[in-house]
């Protein structure tokens, strides 16, 4: 399904554009030129972010964020003409807005405890088969299903007139346009992916008001121009558009894997890592659900078939927690000796609920790690390198696990693995995953978030990109990527099988 393209005529020679790319750790905005010669990518401006705890409870600071997204623009646009911007972030988390268009409170964060024990409830009046039926998305605690669910009641739902998720909110103050991009709104478990609409039947049985989930667009659509307001304060001339890219951060990564096949698997590393497939339709089997496959939308109407995995978070906060201790670690120090370390001497599930929380200086993330080692029998990591190297192998298997398991669902012979985002960076990582999977894993590029959230700009604003495997092959030309080859040595499957039982292998 290709996706609104710029008027019939001759292509651009040149397309520049803001990427406004967001994670749950930091925010960045770049700006991206994409020419028949390549790509050129361009960090202007980056920022912290993170969960706020204000008493109990989770938010986003999204003012800042926006006052944030609103100084990079302003970078770009004062480096250079200015044809597009686009918005990407996580998932999942959304704003309120009351009949006027003002928002109502900060957005909480997924990482709130408010929807534990919230998807028990709802699978006992929905059922888990229908609901996977439905929507095909993994069963995570902290889904927009849930979070929603478990604010039933609350003053800021009942007064809501439309629901945002978090990049369409942040497009909704640039251009005062409400929409919802499908990319993202199919990791709600409030979209249908047979049909690709609102799962309106399954909100009203829930009793969740319908009415505030906005009209859905397709990556690549405009969503409008900037207000003019905006449009003074970040410099630039009236009519410059905004563009809904796949805003969800992962599929706009998926965009920036540089795959010369289709029989790829990808894993997006960061903060969470997104282990998984580019497929042409979703996989809703009795067996996939089991295994707790998601299907999501992709750009060009795909499916994301994937996994989520804990990911990197679980060493950054580890990380935190050494800091705080002012141990003097640094992460490429850390990495270095971790390398020389044990392999496969304690490994845990990595996807445990126990270590989605931020740590605190009572329960320090470390403290955790070494608590589900102990539990499950395994030697206890006793220094920072032992717990590094613990996090790292925990990864890995998981991520081997997925990779083996997505392919066994979908009936596709992989032929490589794609590792993009930060995690690509460390070549351990990398290289453990090559060794696990038995397949080679290709590194890189670090920015395919960013690069994903270009591409699409420009093909709708022009450049001459016709499809998926356009947008690769320019990715191709433009960036250098590293190549591990699988090592034998390690016993996965027995590391396997000390996490998930008699399952493995």
């Amino acid at each position: 399904m290709p996706v609104q393209a710029a008027p019939q005529g001759a292509a651009k020679q040149s397309v520049r554009v803001a990427a406004v790319d967001l994670g749950a750790t930091s925010g960045r905005v770049m700006s991206g030129r994409i020419s028949p010669s390549g790509i050129e990518l361009n960090e202007l401006h980056r920022f912290p972010n993170g969960a706020v705890r204000a008493g109990r409870s989770f938010f986003w600071d999204i003012l800042g964020i926006h006052r944030e997204m609103l100084v990079g623009i302003r970078e770009v646009a004062r480096t250079g003409p200015l044809d597009g911007i686009g918005i990407d972030s996580w998932a999942v988390d959304y704003g309120l807005l009351d009949r006027d268009g003002q928002l109502l409170g900060n957005p909480f964060s997924h990482r709130d405890p408010r929807t534990d024990g919230i998807a028990a409830q709802v699978l006992d009046k929905v059922g888990a088969a229908r609901l996977y039926g439905t929507t095909g998305i993994q069963q995570l605690a902290f889904n927009t299903i849930y979070q929603l669910v478990a604010a039933r009641g609350t003053a800021a739902l009942e007064s809501a007139d439309a629901l945002l998720l978090l990049p369409d909110l942040l497009g909704y103050w640039l251009t005062g346009e409400m929409g919802a991009e499908r990319t993202n709104a199919s990791t709600t478990q409030l979209y249908d992916v047979n049909d690709g609409t609102w799962a309106i039947d399954l909100c009203r049985e829930l009793g969740i008001p319908w009415s505030i989930l906005p009209p859905l667009r397709d990556a690549g659509s405009v969503v409008g121009p900037l207000l003019p307001d905006v449009a003074r304060e970040v410099g630039v001339g009236a009519g410059v558009p905004v563009v809904a890219v796949g805003s969800h951060d992962t599929a706009s990564a998926v965009v920036g894997v540089p795959a010369s096949t289709d029989r790829f698997a990808y894993i997006s590393s960061g903060t969470w890592s997104l282990v998984g497939l580019e497929l042409e339709k979703p996989v809703v089997t009795e067996a996939a659900r089991q295994a707790d496959f998601t299907n999501e939308g992709g750009v060009d109407g795909t499916i994301r078939f994937l996994k989520n995995v804990m990911g990197l978070w679980v060493l950054s906060e580890s990380m935190r927690a050494w800091d705080g201790r002012r141990l003097g670690l640094t992460l490429q120090g850390l990495l270095a000796a971790t390398a020389e370390f044990e392999p496969l001497r304690t490994v845990i599930d990595i996807n445990d609920p126990r270590l989605l929380a931020p740590g605190t200086a009572s329960d320090p993330m470390p403290e955790r790690v070494v608590a589900l080692a102990k539990e499950a029998g395994q030697p206890e990591p006793a220094s920072p390198v032992a717990i590094a190297r613990c996090i790292l192998d925990s990864l890995v298997v998981a991520y081997r696990r997925n990779v083996r398991t997505a392919a066994e669902l979908a009936g596709v012979d992989l032929e490589v693995v794609h590792i993009v985002g930060g995690g690509s960076q460390n070549a351990l990582l990398c290289q453990l995953t090559a060794d696990a999977c038995g397949l080679p894993v290709i590194a890189g590029p670090t920015e395919a978030a960013a690069l994903g959230n270009v591409l699409v700009q420009g093909r709708t604003l022009g450049a001459d990109l016709p499809d998926l495997a356009s947008m690769r092959a320019l990715i191709r030309r433009s960036y250098d990527v590293r190549q591990y080859q699988p090592r034998p040595g390690l016993d996965w499957d027995a590391a396997e099988a000390r996490v998930f039982g008699s399952q493995a292998g």
